[in-house]
């Protein structure tokens, strides 16, 4: 396995580990009063979520195509 697919493979499980935590934070007690009084997460869930879907994709496409653009 190649270095580049390595680095997609833990991208992309750390993406969805990050995922998991902003979307189990934004069902706290906090983030819904945050979100019904102002109509958005918390700053800290946000950066989760981003974050998560940030590096999900990048290790996604990591995984898929090769360097040189080809399709793994």
């Amino acid at each position: 396995m190649s270095p580049q697919r390595i680095v997609g493979v833990v991208l992309l499980v750390v993406g969805v580990i990050l995922l998991l935590v902003g979307m189990n934070s934004s069902n706290s007690v906090a983030d819904q009063v945050s979100e019904t009084i102002t109509g958005r997460f918390t700053r800290d869930t946000m950066w989760y979520l981003i974050g998560g879907g940030a590096a999900a994709l990048a290790g996604l496409l990591l995984v898929l195509v090769d360097l040189r653009g080809r399709l793994a």
